[in-house]
């Protein structure tokens, strides 16, 4: 009888002290752990029994790509890079190299259609539509200006940002069933990159420090929004829109409705790129990578990286893919 008794008090005992463990890094997950040295804060082990995603892996595995790598975007399966030496495309669920791809002079954005990639030629003042199951180009079509990175596709059409030698900014509409120009919208300076909350499309103005709104029908433009300094990258979050600042390190939550701003968020260094998980916000930047949580704009996680600046991103419905412009390399998280 007392040897049983002595086992149940020592089981008890151990139970306390799981439990006291799992209280502690329940307190963590809930933010009472600062940031540091490039981990993010605990998940909730508590949750597991819930399925509930828990953050494993927090340092990412690394596959090569071309040189100098900016515009990242996924089709579904596999993960797109675009790069110095055309578009890469690598299988999602392990980083094989399925191919690359020339599509013309300085490769910079990469945008998925439902069928086709669409790449932005920086250097030639083209846009390239390549065919996602085999990588075959299946058109190059002229834009005005000078292209600029990010592109995005608003469920019939890609909408392109482009700028003039002087600066001079504007939004070309292009078909996407066949790249016929629909339309050129005049935004303002130096258009970065764009985003679709649906009805609308986004587009950030780098040299005007603002954001403009068009209606994707027929390119209105329905209100210009004050940002931070030299806004670049953009994401919609299904409510918001979120843009990072890259001249003083910050990113605005913008409403999408009208354009309020909800909140801006410091991170400090030169932030870059920017997607949305279905919970949370991802900021690249040079060299950090951020993962700010959308209801509030609160840090949750930061990698520093002294090898490389951060540039695209994208999220595959299970991972972060981020591009490293200095290491010719794309890190899944």
């Amino acid at each position: 009888m007392k040897t049983r008794i002595a086992i149940g008090v020592s089981l008890i005992a151990v139970a306390l002290v799981t439990a006291n463990l799992f209280a502690s890094h329940a307190q963590q997950a809930a933010g009472e752990q600062p940031i540091g040295n490039g981990a993010p804060p605990l998940s909730n082990p508590l949750k597991v029994a819930l399925l509930k995603w828990y953050k494993a892996n927090t340092v990412p595995t690394e596959f090569a790509v071309g040189a100098l790598p900016i515009g990242v975007a996924f089709d579904g399966a596999n993960i797109w890079v675009a790069s110095g030496s055309g578009v890469t495309e690598l299988r999602a669920s392990d980083g094989q190299l399925l191919g690359t791809f020339a599509t013309g002079s300085g490769p910079g954005g990469v945008t998925y259609d439902g069928a086709n990639m669409w790449v932005s030629n920086s250097g030639e003042s083209t846009v390239s539509k390549v065919r996602a199951s085999d990588g075959k180009v299946l058109g190059k079509f002229t834009v005005p200006g000078v292209v600029a990175w990010w592109m995005t596709f608003d469920g019939a059409n890609i909408w392109v940002p482009t700028s003039s030698k002087t600066g001079n900014g504007s939004v070309t509409k292009l078909r996407a069933s066949d790249g016929a120009n629909l339309g050129s919208f005049t935004v303002g300076n130096s258009p970065a990159a764009l985003a679709f909350d649906g009805e609308n499309v986004w587009v950030t103005n780098l040299g005007s420090n603002n954001v403009s709104k068009l209606r994707a029908s027929d390119g209105t433009v329905l209100g210009t929004f004050a940002v931070g300094g030299q806004p670049f990258g953009i994401a919609f979050d299904g409510a918001d829109m979120w843009v990072v600042n890259q001249g003083d390190g910050t990113v605005s939550k913008l409403r999408a409705s009208d354009g309020t701003v909800l909140g801006t968020f410091t991170v400090g260094g030169s932030p870059y790129g920017v997607a949305f998980d279905g919970a949370n916000v991802w900021v690249t930047g040079m060299p950090e990578l951020f993962e700010l949580r959308a209801s509030d704009g609160r840090a949750i996680g930061h990698w520093h990286n002294p090898g490389t600046n951060a540039t695209g991103v994208a999220f595959d419905g299970a991972n972060i893919w981020v591009a490293g412009y200095n290491n010719n390399k794309i890190g899944k998280l």
